[in-house]
């Protein structure tokens, strides 16, 4: 039986055999059968890891680059080493598809190979001050600093690859971390949590703890956490930073993302990748495709190839090779999907293909006439739905784009430079992904939204510079 423990100062808590520790038993959504136990955290160890985080700080943020880059490797060598291990935990834990599941372990190992490979060259320069006449003379150096104690707050959808970009970036610069697992993906994060310990972790500067919201956002309070960073909901992730309007916090929120497909585009190409990104691990991601707008010239053409794709996507069991949507994480998260959709029935619109619920499955369902005022129009369904929609123009296209309070990723499909040029000057988002669905995303690349989808910016570099500030050192020379 699996079984997911709290790490504190380098110790584990609340093993099997622990009867005084309370144990949450993981279900899987798929079946419902039992696939692991996790031992809850109260707020005390909460606040006993943030200190353990604090005191092993000191020594961390001053530690060899050489000994950051070891331990970074280390933990991917395991990842590598145990990946069926991984993937199968993912599949069980939230019913995400086994293809998915394989694709999310290598990608864990590559974010934390990306943050070794970073170590050695980041955060130090000269800055030359000798355009100024007062900086003859002198010679200025910038050196990024660690922050001190960060406190990762992962969601359940990515609980490895997830956890990696807050906790790889943050060893790297020399910051320690405190992680906060999803309640619903707690044993996938805590086993990360464990490998990372027997990497060579020293004591106290990988902590995890599975306590609830509430008492993280006290955590999230403390003094001597100097940064949050927080992916989930955008209720919680805002009302997280309306409670800390003084403290570093970076939010990767939600989004309704768009894909625009253009009448030059390579239809062929296009339908499959539209397919996989809206439908992949039921749409519970923050960049599924749940808006695809196509070019009036080729939308009877596209409608009837989505239709065909959509009908003929693989769902069900997650263990399965060919399947490409699995189940929702929850009845609940079920629920609420198929009430939106019937929402979007009841005001006009028409379900093309799918808009069934199968046991804890959502049929990947496609939607025409989804007007911009019901649920499904205008937040984040995260599920296996998505509108399809016409335009004329590309302004059009851009002004339908933006009309979204989110703005993570978009997609463009096409074959005109000037239209790609176009894209990315015109939409309002934090990436622009041409000829592939705004699902795709590189571990190196920056990620991140605008508007009500959060701000600050994951990818190992790009975290490495939110969880550090710059200090400057400027001498003269000629005293």
């Amino acid at each position: 039986m699996r079984h997911g423990e709290t790490l504190i100062g380098g110790h584990f808590f609340g093993g099997p055999c622990d009867q005084a520790t309370p144990k949450d038993v993981v279900h899987s959504p798929w079946d419902g059968r039992v696939v692991g136990t996790v031992a809850e955290a109260s707020l005390h160890d909460g606040r006993v890891a943030v200190q353990a985080a604090r005191e092993a700080f000191e020594t961390w943020r001053s530690s060899p680059r050489r000994t950051r880059q070891k331990l970074l490797r280390n933990v991917a060598r395991l990842v590598r080493e145990r990946s069926e291990e991984f993937a199968e935990l993912l599949s069980d834990e939230i019913g995400k598809p086994i293809r998915w599941a394989w694709a999310e372990v290598e990608r864990l190992a590559i974010t934390f190979d990306l943050a070794a490979d970073a170590v050695s060259s980041y955060g130090f320069g000269a800055v030359p001050v000798d355009t100024d006449p007062r900086g003859v003379g002198c010679s200025l150096t910038v050196e990024r600093r660690p922050l001190g104690v960060v406190l990762a707050i992962v969601p359940y959808n990515w609980p490895f690859n997830l956890a990696a970009h807050k906790i790889a970036p943050a060893l790297a610069v020399g910051n320690t971390v405190v992680v906060k697992p999803s309640r619903r993906a707690a044993l996938s994060t805590l086993t990360l949590a464990r490998c990372i310990h027997e990497a060579g972790c020293p004591p106290g500067v990988v902590n995890a703890v599975n306590v609830s919201g509430p008492e993280a956002q006290v955590l999230a309070g403390m003094d001597e956490v100097a940064m949050v960073s927080f992916t989930g909901s955008p209720e919680v992730g805002w009302g997280l930073k309306d409670a800390l309007p003084r403290k570093r916090v970076s939010l990767e929120l939600g989004a309704d993302s768009a894909a625009v497909v253009f009448a030059d585009a390579d239809l062929d190409a296009a339908i499959p990748k539209l397919v996989n990104g809206a439908y992949g691990y039921a749409g519970q991601v923050c960049i599924s495709v749940q808006r695809i707008l196509v070019q009036r010239a080729v939308y009877a053409d596209v409608r009837e190839r989505l239709i065909a794709a959509t009908e003929a996507c693989p769902y069900g069991d997650p263990a399965e090779e060919s399947v490409v949507c699995g189940p929702m994480i929850s009845a609940q998260e079920a629920d609420r999907v198929m009430e939106w959709l019937a929402e979007a029935e009841a005001a006009g619109a028409r379900v093309l293909a799918g808009g069934h619920r199968i046991g804890p499955v959502i049929t990947p369902t496609l939607v025409e006439d989804v007007p911009g005022t019901v649920r499904l129009g205008c937040r984040e369904v995260f599920g296996p739905v998505v509108a399809l929609a016409v335009f004329d123009s590309p302004e059009e296209a851009w002004a339908k784009v933006n009309a979204s309070a989110y703005g993570i990723h978009a997609g463009v499909f096409t074959r005109d430079l000037r239209t790609v040029r176009e894209a990315f000057d015109r939409l309002d988002v934090g990436g622009v992904v041409v000829n592939d669905a705004p699902t795709l995303r590189f571990d190196s690349m920056p990620y991140g939204g605008v508007k009500q989808s959060g701000f600050g910016r994951e990818g190992v570099r790009y975290t490495m510079d939110e969880m550090t500030e710059p200090k400057a050192l400027l001498t003269r020379w000629d005293a």
